[in-house]
């Protein structure tokens, strides 16, 4: 039958996290070599890109330590809670 979907495995979950971290990593190369190209200090350069890798850090353990949490809490991917109803469900 058109459409009918097997049931036997469900559809895995992109991970999200780590494509969030994946660009936040592409923009701490990429803002310093555009500071740089327009005429910024090597030195202002470096301090942006430092400033950078914390926040990515820090938003990285938070995002991580986020996911534990939801697994643990029994929150499904996307925010959706599995234990009870709420009004909007």
């Amino acid at each position: 039958m058109p459409g009918h979907r097997s049931t036997s495995a469900p559809p895995s979950a992109p991970d999200t996290v780590s494509d969030v971290i994946r660009w936040a990593v592409f923009s701490c190369v990429l803002v310093p070599v555009v500071l740089v190209w327009y005429g910024t200090s090597l030195a202002g350069a470096t301090g942006a890109a430092l400033g950078l890798a914390a926040v990515t850090a820090a938003c990285r353990f938070l995002l991580r330590r986020s996911e534990r949490c939801a697994a643990r809490c029994g929150v499904q991917r996307g925010g959706r809670h599995t234990r009870r109803r709420t009004p909007v469900d």
